[in-house]
Parts: structure tokens; C-alpha cells; sequence
């Protein structure tokens, strides 16, 4: 079963702030690899983690081909690191879409001025340490 710790909700939640912005991998169909830091990464609820994609640039592509996506937190200071594997899911509107908008954070929404950005949601199916060792999976 997924439950996201809380010690895990509060470092996310504040990766920005931190200077330990998530990074996210992504794969297109054809399976060219992608990554990207993603500083608007949030946990939504326990079993899933959300971000503000305003880029809309080959990222946003992948996820909608193809949804399976790793996300990695890092953070050397409080050693502490963990990859969260699920799979993603694009909202360009309805009260999910503004759910998130609502909990991004301020710096990275202002690079957004116009909102022109969608929510992706991560349903986590598993979560490993960075060596690979599953700390949590889905039954």
C-alpha cells in the first residue's frame, strides 16, 4: 500500500523553498528519455503527487503518450532521498486542474502569468530508495 509519509509530504511540499527541486524522468513513445526539474512538485493526497506543468513543452508530450514516469527528491542536507514511480495524468481543465494551481507555489506560478499551465497528476505506484530497495508499493 502507498501511504506517502508525512516527513516525505513536508519535503516535497518545500523542495523549492530548499533548493531541492524534484527532478521528473519521462520516456516519449518511441522511448527517448526525458528529465526536468519540477519545482512546483507538491503531494496531493497520500498517494499521489502533483506539479504545474507550464512549459507545455516535450515533458507535458511524454506524459500524455506515454503516463509511466519516475520522479526523484533529493536532498543532501537532511539526508533524505527517495523515487516515487507512477504513472501521470494530464488535467488542461475542470477542479482538479484548479486544485493544483491553487497549491502551487508562487514563485513557479509567476512564471505563469496568464495560467495557461495543466496540472499532472501522479498516481505512485511505488517508492524506492535511490539504490533501487522498495520502501513502499501498491498492492
Amino acid at each position: 500500500m502507498i501511504r506517502i509519509t508525512e516527513e516525505m509530504q513536508r519535503l516535497i511540499n518545500d523542495n523549492l523553498a530548499d533548493g531541492c527541486p524534484c527532478m521528473l524522468a519521462t520516456a516519449s513513445p518511441t522511448g527517448e528519455p526525458g528529465i526536468s526539474f519540477r519545482g512546483s512538485m507538491m503531494v496531493l493526497d497520500e498517494q499521489s503527487l502533483a506539479y504545474w506543468d507550464r512549459t507545455q513543452r516535450a515533458g507535458l508530450e511524454h506524459v500524455e503518450a506515454n503516463p509511466k514516469v519516475v520522479m526523484m527528491y533529493r536532498n543532501p542536507k537532511e539526508r533524505r532521498s527517495w523515487k516515487f514511480h507512477g504513472e501521470a495524468k494530464v488535467y488542461k481543465e475542470g477542479p482538479i486542474r484548479e486544485k493544483v494551481m491553487a497549491r502551487v507555489v508562487k514563485p513557479e506560478l509567476d512564471n505563469d502569468p496568464e495560467r495557461e499551465g495543466f496540472a499532472v497528476v501522479i498516481k505512485v505506484s511505488r517508492i524506492t530508495t535511490l539504490g533501487g530497495q522498495v520502501v513502499q508499493k501498491r498492492d
